[in-house]
């Protein structure tokens, strides 16, 4: 039995693919398996891999019902791996990623999650513009929580699902990822890393931030326009919706606290109007709040009807 499993789920991602599992195959631990879970893709995915299957580590499977969490659920199924370590197909894992995971684990038996550091990898000759404040870098993926470990109690603080580490007895007991919550195809559903930390504190056990498990993600040059942001606000909105109905926590309240929000991010913005990136920043959460209420109202006539 391995260790642990480093699993990439991946969907037509091919230009950054090949090195996220190079950076897997250049691990400094021995015990490990890797498991590439092809969800859907229609690019050059399986060539990526295939390239690569001489490696008795890897392995690859096809898993045609697009999510990420379907995706990630596969991943868990396929291997005996006490400990399942998620990288995404666009990040690339430190050498000592998995020793720093795996070691974490083993030394603590009331471990459910543990996720670490994550630097950003611009695209060539591109800095970050003006308008992007440093909150928003972590919709880029950057996390950051210093150089100690840490023991995580706000849920809000989650590791990031990029590198992202979870008991399987633990992601077993509570049924799996919630396929409601996570990204489908092109729709930026999130908020199931979130929910999982919810649910492992509420059931006393416990969440690490692991400094020295370093991975860096590759921010596609599509991420550093406006756009991209706005559309990944408003999929905000409607993941923090569907995490409460996940939960149980939907009603008429659920107005009150979007339309809360919605004019705390637009009050905001004129307040920082003369700083760009503050004044983006709570433009497009006050966005966001429109996909929230949406949901909500669209949820509210479901029930009158």
């Amino acid at each position: 039995m391995p260790d642990i499993a480093a699993i990439i789920c991946t969907h037509n991602r091919d230009r950054y693919l090949g090195a996220a599992i190079d950076s897997l195959l250049n691990q400094d631990w021995d015990n490990y398996e890797i498991l590439v879970i092809d969800n859907g893709s229609t690019d050059n995915t399986r060539e990526v891999v295939e390239s690569r299957l001489s490696n008795p580590r890897l392995k690859y499977f096809y898993e045609p019902e697009l999510g990420l969490s379907v995706a990630r659920n596969r991943g868990a199924k396929e291997t005996t791996a006490p400990v399942l370590a998620y990288l995404d197909d666009d990040a690339e894992a430190s050498p000592q990623w998995l020793r720093v995971i795996t070691t974490a684990f083993q030394d603590n038996e009331e471990l459910a999650i543990a996720g670490g550091k994550v630097t950003l990898l611009l695209p060539e000759g591109e800095t970050l513009p003006n308008w992007i404040s440093e909150s928003m870098t972590g919709s880029l993926g950057a996390y950051d929580l210093g150089t100690e470990v840490v023991y995580i109690e706000n849920p809000n603080l989650t590791p990031r699902g990029l590198n992202y580490a979870i008991r399987k007895t633990f992601l077993d007991a509570v049924g799996g990822f919630d396929p409601n919550l996570g990204r489908v195809g092109k729709n930026l559903l999130s908020n199931e890393e979130l929910f999982m930390t919810e649910l492992a504190l509420k059931q006393g056990w416990q969440v690490a931030y692991l400094p020295k498990a370093l991975a860096a993600h590759n921010v596609a040059p599509e991420r550093l326009k406006p756009g991209w942001f706005i559309s990944r606000s408003w999929w905000q909105g409607v993941s923090e919706y569907y995490r409460e109905a996940v939960a149980g926590r939907t009603g008429i309240d659920q107005l009150s606290r979007g339309g809360e929000r919605l004019i705390r991010g637009l009050y905001k913005s004129l307040k920082y109007v003369n700083d760009p990136a503050l004044r983006f920043d709570n433009l497009i959460y006050a966005y966001g709040q429109l996909g929230y209420l949406k949901e909500v109202l669209t949820s509210i006539g479901k029930r009158s009807n």
